[in-house]
């Protein structure tokens, strides 16, 4: 379904310089862009590649108010915000509501308690057990689990494969990426000094997951112990991440591919952590802290210093750690 040029303008709040009544229905890159298309430039040197482009519109900044363009340009503080905030809007309006029935193929298994709100839909083979709750405009994919007691609220996308364990809960507008696990236990065990052997620590509590979460594919994500593990409204998590049981995640937080979190972590607002960190348990991230690739930090420790970038293991600040691999080269040149 395409949306006229002045609809995505009063959606991003861009000013329009052209016509309004231009309709698009899709994002593409400079170099691949049709007339049926929406491109976005933040820097003026690509403003006139995006010029020629066989786009319908561009999305840019400032600079390109001067520049008498041939076709439609949105002109935007954050092209890039923009440009994202766009593709959603026309995603969101690419699928026309349809009979629920229709929605529901003919191989998923719903529950007859399940309450499935007007919108849904339900691939392939996916399962929803007993007392489940999923929102108006949720899409379940193939081959996907939700488990009883479940809730689900508006317009997530669950893409194929996701197992949802009973009693998890996702926020409006959750994206959960193929394969990932949601709810499962934590890796809990007592060992029986006696005998030496380990016996399984109650794993009872539940997961929260708010609005505006994405998870990776492949990511898990354990329930709480007795309690709640809870991920906070915008989080973005990529691929192949774990979270263990017990952690708070705070909002706007950015998790890099291949992560691993021990249990009862606190991770506060804004964080963003690169790709292979790992933390030990009970430690705490404090707002805004940055820790760069295969950082680690050991259990119950705390990073602190809004805007600082960590590295390294154990993680300290980036000057820190660099003047030490400094010194350490020089003692290496000296032996």
């Amino acid at each position: 379904m395409k949306r006229s040029l002045q609809q995505i303008a009063e959606v991003v709040k861009a000013r329009l310089l052209g016509d309004g009544g231009v309709e698009i229905g899709a994002v593409a890159s400079i170099a691949s862009a049709t007339k049926d298309d929406l491109v976005f430039v933040e820097e003026e040197k690509y403003l006139g590649q995006a010029l020629r482009s066989g786009a319908g519109a561009v999305i840019a900044g400032e600079f390109a108010a001067a520049a008498s363009p041939h076709k439609p340009v949105f002109i935007s503080d954050h092209p890039k915000l923009a440009f994202a905030r766009a593709a959603r809007f026309l995603n969101e309006h690419s699928r026309g509501p349809a009979a629920r029935a229709e929605n529901l193929h003919v191989s998923a298994i719903v529950h007859p308690s399940a309450r499935l709100a007007e919108g849904v839909v339900v691939d392939e083979g996916a399962v929803i057990r007993e007392d489940t709750e999923v929102g108006e405009g949720t899409h379940i994919g193939a081959g996907c689990v939700v488990g009883a007691g479940a809730k689900i609220a508006r317009a997530c996308k669950i893409y194929p494969n996701v197992t949802i364990y009973p009693g998890t809960t996702l926020g409006d507008r959750v994206v959960v990426h193929a394969g990932a696990v949601l709810g499962s236990d934590g890796f809990g065990y007592v060992r029986d000094p006696r005998t030496g052997r380990y016996e399984k620590f109650p794993q009872v509590g539940r997961l929260l997951i708010e609005d505006d979460v994405e998870i990776g594919a492949n990511t898990t994500i354990d329930r709480g112990a007795l309690d709640l593990t809870r991920i906070r409204r915008g989080t973005k998590i990529d691929n192949l991440v774990h979270i263990g049981h017990n952690c708070d995640i705070g909002e706007n937080v950015v998790i890099a591919a291949q992560t691993g979190l021990s249990g009862s972590i606190v991770i506060e607002n804004n964080v963003v952590l690169g790709g292979q960190v790992g933390i030990g348990e009970h430690a705490r991230i404090e707002e805004g802290v940055m820790l760069g690739g295969q950082g680690g930090v050991l259990p119950n420790k705390v990073l602190r210093g809004k805007g600082v970038a960590f590295w390294g293991t154990p993680a300290q600040p980036v000057r820190q750690y660099l003047k030490q691999l400094a010194s350490l080269a020089k003692l290496a040149k000296k032996a």
